[in-house]
């Protein structure tokens, strides 16, 4: 096995020590509290949580549950099995639900489009009454669909018992959980996630305001819910981008509207002002050049298979070590893709830290004159002064 040690001419892998370094300390450090119950803040640039507490509990989501309502609804104009044009009616059940209200009207009929902003915006529990029962029949039968998106979207920490987040024993979700839903809503349907951002929506003549405190702050919020009931308190999941980094958040268990906001604005300032964002390579960007034994080629590029993006603190720093480590020389023929090496960062008192390397490139074996000339090559050079 081959190591080469880092040396101080090599910048990127410098770079490297220091985000590893910090990115290392956040499990001992994140260096602010909240006095929310349940909170979750993760930097989707480079995956990296900056804080979490309490943050794989299952607690009353009250209406940021609604999100998943709206996933369930997006899937299906995705995939063009329903259409923002399709209309679904207005059931006596839905018309008649308390709390926050599109103001449907009983045996009517309703845009897809209207629901979605119904939900999003105005925060509707008959909006989503009437899309449960289009989508599913009844909203004990979208539940349950709900909940088998969750598992199938990895939402280990979720449950459902309606469409509205209405308090009901066993309607459950984490604060991880809301925060990996809003990156699903924000990455895989960029087409339907301004709807978020709408501060206002009109319906039969009745505007109502966007709940969501974050979108009037100039930080580059443009989404997501708010919930808010007796037994879960006030929540917000929350996201905002600023250049190439976006933030989501999630609070729960906030004792009133100020409160909530204070907290939202504060940990996304926080967020973005106190880590830097940092893109050190792109996918398949070459990381160094390895010998290749008995190859059409002396050598071939050593890739990092994924683009790799870091959050680190402003002020961290920690010693590092980092080191590159394959089978050298690399034996012909070598395929692309290939995965033939290591980059691995060790520190004091933590797990090493490892990436793959790959091959950037084929290298095909030398043919029987090729192989021996090289043999022989190899013996001549060893022996001769």
């Amino acid at each position: 096995m081959w190591w080469r040690a880092v040396n101080a001419r090599d910048w990127w892998f410098i770079v490297l020590s220091l985000f590893l370094s910090c990115w290392l300390s956040f499990a001992n450090a994140q260096g602010i509290d909240t006095p929310a119950k349940f909170a979750y803040l993760i930097d989707l640039s480079s995956d990296t949580v900056l804080l979490e507490k309490a943050a794989d509990t299952p607690t009353a989501p009250a209406s940021m549950s609604k999100m998943m309502t709206v996933l369930m609804v997006l899937e299906r104009l995705k995939a063009g099995t329903l259409s923002l044009d399709d209309t679904f009616p207005v059931s006596k059940k839905a018309w008649e639900k308390g709390g926050s209200k599109m103001f449907v009207k009983v045996d009517t009929r309703v845009r897809v489009e209207d629901l979605l902003r119904g939900i999003i915006v105005q925060s509707g529990n008959d909006a989503c009454i009437v899309v449960a029962e289009g989508l599913a029949g009844s909203e004990s039968a979208f539940a349950e669909q709900m909940t088998a998106k969750a598992r199938e979207l990895g939402l280990t920490n979720s449950h459902f018992i309606n469409a509205t987040g209405w308090p009901d024993e066993g309607h459950l979700m984490s604060a991880r959980d809301l925060g990996k839903l809003a990156e699903i809503l924000i990455t895989r349907f960029p087409k339907f996630y301004p709807m978020f951002s709408e501060q206002s929506f009109t319906y039969h003549d009745i505007t109502q305001n966007n709940r969501n405190p974050v979108l009037s702050k100039d930080i580059g919020a443009d989404g997501l819910k708010t919930g808010h009931t007796e037994v879960s308190g006030y929540g917000l999941a929350a996201s905002a981008a600023r250049g190439d980094r976006r933030l989501v958040l999630v609070l729960n268990g906030l004792e009133n509207t100020n409160q909530r906001a204070r907290e939202a604005e504060r940990l996304l300032e926080w967020g973005f002002r106190s880590f830097e964002g940092i893109t050190l390579f792109k996918a398949q960007d070459k990381v160094e050049e390895a010998p290749v034994w008995l190859g059409e080629r002396a050598s071939v590029p050593l890739v990092i298979a994924d683009r790799l993006a870091v959050t680190l603190p402003q002020q961290a720093r920690q010693k590092l070590q980092v080191s590159i480590k394959y089978d050298a020389p690399i034996p012909a023929p070598v395929h692309k893709g290939d995965r033939v090496g290591v980059l691995r960062v060790t520190a004091p008192g933590f797990e090493p830290v490892e990436r793959p390397l790959i091959a950037g490139a084929d290298v095909n074996a030398l043919g029987p004159v090729g192989r021996v000339l090289s043999v022989a090559q190899h013996w001549l050079a060893s022996v001769l002064p």
